[in-house]
């Protein structure tokens, strides 16, 4: 397999730690998105759309970070990351729904402002990042993780960009249980850390 991916997207991040996570052999291969390598004919093959990530599995190309989260736990025979029964499943659809959505549109977003100088209002993303981080907060009351008693790839499709949210200014502090949940997943076994954005880059 190999993972078409760039260290700074939390896209990219999120395929690669669950690849590491169930210790699938990969090759790593960076898309120099600054030069556009992403809009070129051949990775418009992979991925018409031109984003990372891209996980090519021999001749099958899967785009799309939540989608590669569930083919590799699907092609490898994780049940217990992605559950088999029909409310687990729908349980974990919910929450890959959310980083799709409102994880993308709140923090993520809040973060390309100050990384990459997007042009969205900073206060109306932050607001959108607090208002997902507590209803995260109260999914985890009483919980060690979002859908059952074990990790599934709803934690890991939410970590990457919560984890980097104060880098798009959004404070943790007031989110103690998200904060529980981000150290439990960077204590499993296999976790791989998505680096933090070099100083002055937004700049």
């Amino acid at each position: 397999m190999k993972l078409y991916h760039h260290p700074l997207s939390g896209h990219a991040h999120r395929a690669r730690l669950f690849l590491s996570l169930i210790g699938l052999p990969h090759e790593l291969v960076e898309v120099d998105l600054q030069a556009g390598a992403h809009k070129q004919p051949d990775f418009l093959k992979m991925n018409p759309f031109g984003q990372v990530p891209v996980l090519a599995d021999g001749d099958i190309f899967i785009s799309d970070s939540n989608a590669i989260l569930v083919y590799l736990a699907k092609k490898a025979g994780q049940t217990e990351w992605l559950p088999e029964d029909a409310k687990g499943a729908a349980d974990v659809q919910r929450w890959l729904s959310v980083a799709a959505g409102e994880i993308a549109y709140g923090p993520a977003a809040a973060r390309l402002v100050t990384v990459f100088g997007a042009k969205f209002n900073p206060e109306e993303v932050i607001g959108r990042a607090h208002t997902i981080l507590g209803r995260i907060e109260s999914q985890l009351q009483g919980r060690e993780w979002l859908v059952g008693d074990r990790p599934t790839i709803a934690d890991v499709a939410i970590y990457s960009y919560v984890a980097r949210a104060p880098e798009g200014n959004v404070d943790l502090s007031a989110y103690p249980s998200v904060n529980a949940l981000l150290t439990r997943v960077e204590q499993l076994p296999g976790f791989v850390d998505f680096v933090k954005t070099p100083v002055g880059l937004a700049a």
